[in-house]
């Protein structure tokens, strides 16, 4: 059975920094594209990061460039997300999803990812 299990989230204060953890079974890492999405109550659920399955190129959408980094680790079988400089409109439910699409990830979207885990609670407040 293929799971994605998402850690790591919590209660931060801005400008805080969390590290969230997207553990994969049933699946090879190193040949799915996985991306990051969230949803703030009230929103519709937005891609945030993806690194590709071709040539391992990652993405960010503009809001979260130059403070988050997403990579992976292929003896653990995991994708992480390194949130710095965390403001409070990053509050949300974090994702991670897998697909093997064959085209490079930056589209987000959503009928390109076949799994998708539980997701976890990422609160930005003081």
């Amino acid at each position: 059975q293929v799971q994605l299990v998402e850690s790591g989230g919590g209660l931060v204060e801005p400008g805080g920094s969390l590290r969230l953890s997207c553990e994969l079974s049933g699946i090879t890492l190193d040949s799915y594209s996985i991306a990051w999405f969230r949803q703030a109550p009230g929103k519709e659920r937005e891609g945030v990061s993806c690194i590709s399955r071709i040539d391992i190129e990652t993405h960010y959408i503009d809001s979260v460039k130059g403070r988050f980094t997403i990579f992976r680790d292929n003896a653990k079988n995991a994708v992480y997300l390194q949130m710095n400089s965390l403001k409070p409109e990053d509050t949300a439910v974090y994702y991670c999803a897998a697909g093997y699409f064959s085209y490079y990830c930056s589209k987000y979207e959503q009928y390109d990812y076949d799994y998708w885990g539980q997701g976890t609670q990422v609160t930005v407040s003081s």
